[in-house]
């Protein structure tokens, strides 16, 4: 049954069937990498935690892979260690479920639960899954910042808060305090073509997670 339509659901049932094109690259996925998660990948991380990171979707050999978010794929190289050091987590990032590393402070989540092909999602699906990312928001009584992972995390945040994005636009490095008092910061995706091309660099995404630490704590 597809629960992104039932009211406080934070997360989809592994067999969601809301959005058909994923729901058939998750079966085609099944058949070619049978040892895979493959269903729609949970948040990581307490649902007090102060901080939600939201990026884009599963990775195919990410974490379609591993079951957890950003966990095995190009993007978590640069995440975690960066979680780590502004200790937002704690323990060893070793790209696998149970290397035991634990999130402290943040949680981390997507805008789109299940992975899609050429990893582009439609405005369709975003859709589909933001009851899920509003709930989650809802349900975190201790949310203090929310950092947006590229431009559609953003859009899919200011949807599932009810705000219009344009009032709020996307910019790397741009603090928003929302009408709840949330912050909303944005960073470029921490992708591996982002980072390969010099879009992104490490400075510039952990200065977004330390400018956050520092509004938080201050």
């Amino acid at each position: 049954m597809a629960n992104g339509t039932k009211t406080g659901v934070t997360q989809p049932n592994l067999n969601c069937d809301a959005c058909a094109r994923l729901c058939s690259f998750r079966m085609e996925n099944k058949s070619l990498f049978p040892a895979y998660f493959n269903a729609p990948v949970p948040s990581f991380g307490s649902i007090n935690g102060e901080i939600l990171v939201v990026g884009l979707a599963p990775g195919l050999h990410g974490a379609n892979q591993t079951g957890r978010p950003f966990t095995g794929d190009g993007a978590g190289e640069l995440l975690y260690p960066t979680l780590l050091k502004t200790k937002m987590a704690k323990g060893k990032y070793l790209a696998r479920p149970d290397d035991g590393l634990e999130m402290t402070r943040a949680r981390i989540t997507n805008a789109v639960r299940c992975v899609p092909p050429q990893n582009k999602v439609t405005g369709a699906e975003i859709a589909a899954c933001n009851g899920f990312l509003s709930a989650e928001i809802s349900s975190m009584g201790k949310l203090k910042a929310i950092i947006t992972l590229g431009t559609v995390a953003h859009g899919a945040v200011l949807s599932a808060v009810g705000l219009k994005k344009s009032a709020f636009k996307f910019a790397h490095g741009a603090v928003f305090e929302l009408p709840n008092g949330i912050l909303l910061a944005d960073s470029y995706h921490c992708s591996r073509y982002n980072t390969n091309t010099g879009r992104l660099t490490t400075k510039m995404f952990e200065d977004v997670f330390y400018n956050v630490l520092a509004q938080v704590n201050g």
